[in-house]
């Protein structure tokens, strides 16, 4: 999270004096270096943003080691499966280095999903987890989450040809301020410590728990010896069995 605000902080005002440079009649010839720069900290971002998702599910379940190990598993496969529908459903209507937007956007439009995803699963679980609204990793999830619902109505409204001074575009970028709002609240206000999760020996949650700890280890060998046959041991069992069929029959005979 502090690379990403550290990105985030060090690339806005270096690409806006390079947008406002090539937009000068003098600067055009200045286009490539802004264009590579751009969507180099956009992919960048994207990356990160992936990272940090990472950082707030591993948070959130840090309470239970075994779910969290597992769950991290899990959820780095669903970020390739995300990540591999996305690259196979670009149409790669340009080529060359025109096709780098299109594969920036793409990329994004898959962590904004998976923003979505995980603040949805971090308020359907926050009883479960045992975790405050004031927790810190929900306060990120909320951040981005409200920061990704704004860029899916962004683009799903906004017109081909826009005005930076449209309302719409007003409305866009006071969602990204309230955003950086709720991140700005949750460092201000003082968090609440993190209770230990206390349950039930029966609830679903402790069992899921104790069988995803228990995954992965193969537990301790035990060495079996084998009896050894002994050749006397058989000798002496014919020989008893001999004398009793003996016994046996002469009891019959006396009979």
């Amino acid at each position: 999270m502090g690379a990403y605000l550290a990105l985030r902080l060090v690339s806005m005002p270096a690409l806006l004096a390079a947008l406002f440079i090539q937009s000068q009649p003098w600067g055009h010839s200045y286009y490539a270096g802004y264009f590579f720069a751009y969507w180099g900290v956009y992919i960048a971002s994207a990356v990160l943003l992936l990272l940090v998702c990472i950082e707030v599910f591993r948070s959130a379940l840090s309470g239970l080691p075994g779910l969290m190990k597992i769950g991290t598993v899990i959820f780095r496969w669903a970020i390739v499966v995300c990540l591999v529908i996305t690259f196979s459903s670009i149409t790669f209507v340009h080529h060359g280095l025109a096709a780098v937007p299109d594969i920036a956007v793409a990329l994004m439009r898959s962590v904004s999903i998976l923003e979505l995803c995980l603040l949805t699963f971090l308020c359907l679980s926050l009883n479960a987890l045992h975790l405050s609204v004031r927790d810190m990793a929900f306060g990120i999830a909320l951040g981005f989450g409200v920061m990704s619902g704004n860029d899916f109505v962004f683009a799903a409204f906004t017109p081909k040809v826009s005005s930076m001074t449209a309302s719409l575009q007003l409305v866009y970028e006071a969602m990204i301020l309230a955003s950086v709002g709720i991140w700005v609240a949750y460092c201000a206000l003082p968090e609440t410590a993190r209770r230990p999760v206390m349950m039930r020996a029966n609830s679903a949650i402790f069992r899921w728990n104790e069988i995803a700890s228990a995954l992965g280890h193969t537990g301790t060998q035990i060495a079996v010896q084998q009896p050894a046959t002994s050749f006397f041991l058989t000798d002496v069992e014919k020989v008893v069995e001999k004398v009793l069929t003996k016994n046996l029959k002469g009891r019959e005979s006396e009979f």
